[in-house]
């Protein structure tokens, strides 16, 4: 392995060994605390332009396979481990997970003080870094590469999720009968997803983040979904405007993830950056109204601010906060009390997490076929 070198924006370095593929490459720092699932978070469009550090000790131990991307390709801008696997050992493994890095190109580091990163991240919240790594981590100077890193984009602002939406609508077929017809507006979209739709007999047309609202009713969906994805949710203004036309015509909506924060502001919501975000497959979620808690999985850096005792007005009628997060109580999901709409700032797809939420597919299930 190659010497490299892991760069914070106030400061702090991190010496280690290359991980997959030489070179240098900025993004995000943000951490995930999931201790399984590294394939299916490496291919989360959600990670696009963010390096991400896994609080698992061992990282690579499957291998990497075929079946379980959860789009084309590793979408991370770097890769942070702590013990790389030696050997893929896995009845599934079609390869090894540092093999997988270097033909992607995706620059890595492994580093001892993953924890210490961790903790140094949980204080002073995800900023901007760098991973340089072989020839471009001895080059002279940590100062100069510090500049560099501060010269980088920052996340705020950042309008990601046409870099990651398909260019082209494709369809994904019902798996057996067909019941319902859903718009699903890829906005880093994970495969899984409209499997999980397809799976409950919903042919799902998955369309360009740039689809206006007269794009998407004109296939006539049941419902709508907007999907997870990557960026600040601010800078995506035209994700906004489609939705809220899509709302203006009554069409059931679901959204997760990054299609919350859309539905927040088409509400006449708000929305923020989060310290250091969530990011993992183990956060408690409370649904305010049933007092369940489901364990589910996250990866968002940004939150809707809304009032969370009580329903609120918004243009669409009254709304309430629908789940809040156990950790920090910030807003889990929201729902329009007088029209089919709702949302969830987390992944009940479960690739990979637990399976607590999927009844939320059948959710928006019921509420389709309601407005029949």
């Amino acid at each position: 392995m190659s010497d490299a070198l892991l760069v914070l924006e106030d400061g702090r370095t991190f010496r280690g060994a290359g991980y997959g593929a030489e070179g240098e490459t900025f993004g995000e720092m943000v951490f995930n605390t999931g201790m399984t699932g590294y394939q299916e978070t490496l291919t989360d469009p959600s990670y696009a332009r963010q390096i991400v550090a896994m609080t698992a000790p061992h990282i690579g131990n499957t291998g990497v396979n075929g079946d379980d991307p959860e789009s084309r390709r590793i979408q991370v801008a770097g890769y942070v481990v702590r013990e790389p696997a030696r050997a893929a050992s896995n009845w599934r493994a079609t390869g090894s997970l540092g093999s997988a890095l270097r033909e992607q190109g995706v620059v890595g580091i492994a580093i001892t003080g993953t924890r210490a990163l961790t903790r140094h991240l949980r204080e002073r919240g995800a900023m901007r870094a760098a991973i340089f790594s072989g020839e471009a981590a001895l080059a002279p100077g940590e100062r100069a590469l510090l500049e560099r890193v501060r010269a980088s984009a920052s996340m705020e602002g950042a309008d990601l999720a046409g870099e990651v939406s398909t260019t082209e609508t494709y369809v994904v077929p019902a798996v057996g009968e067909r019941r319902f017809t859903v718009a699903a507006v890829d906005l880093g979209i994970k495969a899984m997803t409209p499997r999980r739709m397809a799976e409950r007999g919903c042919e799902v047309h998955v369309m360009p983040a740039s689809s206006t609202a007269a794009d998407i009713l004109a296939i006539g969906p049941d419902g709508v979904f907007f999907s997870n994805g990557p960026g600040d949710p601010a800078a995506s203004g035209y994700a906004v405007e489609a939705l809220r036309g899509v709302l203006d015509a009554g069409k059931p909506f679901f959204g997760i993830c990054f299609g919350n924060q859309i539905f927040g502001r088409a509400l006449g919501l708000g929305t923020y950056k989060m310290r250091f975000g969530h990011r993992g497959v183990n956060q408690p979620v409370q649904d305010r109204r049933t007092g369940k808690v489901d364990i589910s999985a996250h990866n968002h850096g940004f939150a809707v601010e809304a009032p969370v005792d009580g329903p609120f007005d918004t243009p669409y009628g009254p709304a309430e906060v629908s789940h809040v997060n156990l950790n920090d109580g910030c807003v889990e999901g929201l729902r329009l009390l007088e029209r089919p709409a709702f949302s969830v700032q987390y992944h009940p797809e479960a690739a990979a997490g637990p399976h607590d939420a999927a009844g939320l597919f059948d959710r928006f299930c019921e509420i389709m076929e309601g407005s029949e």
